[in-house]
């Protein structure tokens, strides 16, 4: 007579190998936003990452009450199976950085103070640049909407200097060789203006270094001001000033993970204090608002 086990018992079926629990230290440690899997494994073999006091190897699997170290000291991590994402309106002035040796100010000053976990950028703005910029809890959405391949349009306000000629328009359409490669707007839409200073609305399927400027650039027309406006279905909302941060909705949440080809996570939502920050931030006029406008279709602000 066989031997029978309990129902829940962790005894294998014969010829078959129990199942391990947790998940790969790869995927924990990329959720984090520290890099993509492939560069995690690269750590891993590299003996840089320890679980629970011992260095890890590949292969190892680990559960939400595993110590994880990296290069010895600790690291905090945000729920599995949840997600938390917000939009930032990033003025000029401030660097992507989360420390900068020049001392400026960076994005991260701002943005509201996690529990558990770290915030994660999807994308930089340079410098001078403002505009919309997204944040994470999760690492795997923010590697897979950073990679080449999800070709995710970026939409941008600059201002020109200088006479812009259709052939200039068109070459920049067709595709510019820059010192990186070919680059190109997908679109280009005319956003009014008078005097030396004119208007556009560019739209781009990469984020290269400064690609925006550079392509104007190389028609001999000075970029005077430029703004992202939308990352994908994310559009800035017209209440969100500089230096203020909002919670994406659930639907540009589920966008970002469509666009990613991820499957979609539980929103976590912030405190109740930061809310009444988030709220206030925007002025009695615009609390408890809840319709997201787009800053693309009215005339530029300065």
């Amino acid at each position: 007579m066989s031997e029978k086990h309990p129902a829940g018992s962790d005894a294998a079926e014969p010829g078959k190998p129990a199942a391990i629990p947790g998940e790969k230290l790869q995927k924990v440690l990329a959720r984090t936003g520290l890099g993509s899997r492939r560069e995690m494994e690269r750590w891993i073999e590299q003996g840089r990452v320890s679980v629970n006091g011992r260095v890890a190897s590949l292969g190892d699997r680990v559960d939400d009450k595993a110590r994880i170290a990296l290069d010895g000291k600790p690291l905090d991590r945000s729920p599995a199976g949840e997600t938390r994402c917000i939009l930032y309106h990033k003025p000029t002035g401030e660097v992507c950085s989360r420390k900068d040796p020049q001392g400026r100010r960076t994005v991260f000053e701002r943005l509201p103070k996690l529990k558990s976990g770290r915030w994660i950028s999807i994308g930089r703005l340079d410098y001078n640049t403002s505009g919309l910029l997204l944040f994470t809890t999760d690492g795997e959405l923010a590697n897979a909407l950073m990679h080449p391949s999800a070709n995710i349009e970026r939409e941008y306000m600059v201002r020109v200097m200088g006479e812009v000629d259709p052939d200039a328009l068109q070459r920049m359409l067709e595709g510019v060789m820059l010192e990186d490669g070919i680059a190109r707007f997908t679109d280009i839409q005319d956003g009014g203006g008078d005097g030396i200073n004119h208007w556009y609305y560019v739209v781009l399927m990469e984020g290269r270094n400064r690609e925006v400027r550079r392509l104007w650039e190389s028609q001999g027309l000075t970029v005077s001001r430029l703004k992202r406006v939308r990352y994908g279905e994310v559009f800035i909302p017209s209440k969100v000033k500089q230096g203020q941060w909002v919670e994406l909705e659930v639907r540009e949440v589920k966008s970002l993970y469509r666009m990613a080809g991820l499957p979609p996570k539980d929103m976590r939502r912030g405190t109740f204090r930061e809310r009444q920050t988030m709220e206030r931030q925007f002025g009695k006029r615009n609390a408890g608002r809840t319709t997201r406008k787009g800053s693309r279709g009215g005339k530029p602000t300065r």
